[in-house]
């Protein structure tokens, strides 16, 4: 976080950044091959951005693949499908490329690397900048069983930095995650949505001196107002991102 209060998502030495926002080539989206409901401001919607969009579903990364430890994700060789999308929206005109689930901070380096413009795969690669002016960091994850160290390091957390990081998950038969981890093209939104308030309340009452929340899946953003007003705590998305700023152009 700079002295003006932004937001830098940070991945060793050349972190990711997305173009500055305004009239720019869109936004590319990776998606996963998903059937349950989005409702308004879920970030698996292209209307839930700000600019234009491009979408590449992968075929066959059904949200139980991709919700994963390091090993469970690796073992589904989705790797491959997952680059060959982020190619093919970069080959469209897409302009910097993000995902529709935060497990895939897993895949950020080989993903990165298989194109040439600016990929972040999560909100958890906000963690970093946030830890060093903070004591503590809560995540709220629809699966905490999964959500493992690997991936707050592959997120850029310093391995002396990782008990800082107070992951809350979801009640696993609850409305929220049985509908998505289960792919079910039937939600409750109301009841999901008073799912994801409990669960952010429940993480306040384990740590009162919490200020800020990380939103690490991407179906709980329409829930974020309700989040704060529950809370108090400021919550963050991968919506954040957009605050990020290229350097300027050369001349």
């Amino acid at each position: 976080m700079d002295k003006n209060g932004s937001i830098r998502a940070s991945l060793g030495p050349a972190p990711p950044v997305f173009p500055p926002a305004g009239p720019v080539p869109p936004l590319g989206l990776l998606l996963l091959d998903t059937a349950f409901p989005r409702p308004p401001g879920d970030l698996g919607r292209p209307d839930s951005w700000p600019r234009p969009v491009l979408t590449h579903v992968v075929p066959g990364a059904w949200p139980a693949r991709v919700v994963q430890s390091a090993q469970g994700l690796r073992g589904e060789g989705l790797a491959q499908a997952f680059a060959d999308g982020a190619r093919s929206l970069q080959e469209r005109g897409a302009a910097a490329i993000t995902t529709s689930c935060g497990f895939l901070v897993l895949l950020q380096r080989e993903l990165q690397a298989a194109v040439s413009v600016s990929l972040v795969t999560s909100s958890l690669l906000l963690l970093p900048d946030l830890l060093r002016e903070e004591r503590e960091v809560g995540v709220l994850t629809i699966a905490s069983d999964r959500l493992g160290p690997e991936h707050l390091a592959a997120a850029g957390v310093p391995p002396e930095r990782l008990d800082d990081v107070l992951v809350q998950g979801m009640p696993p038969d609850g409305p929220f995650s049985s509908a998505i981890l289960n792919n079910r093209p039937g939600m409750d939104l109301a009841a999901a949505g008073e799912d994801v308030v409990n669960a952010a309340r429940a993480l306040r009452k384990r740590a009162p001196g919490l200020r800020t929340l990380v939103l690490e899946c991407t179906n709980m953003p329409p829930y974020r107002a309700d989040i704060e007003s529950a809370t108090g705590l400021r919550v963050l998305s991968l919506t954040e991102v957009l605050e990020l700023r290229a350097p300027p152009p050369r001349q």
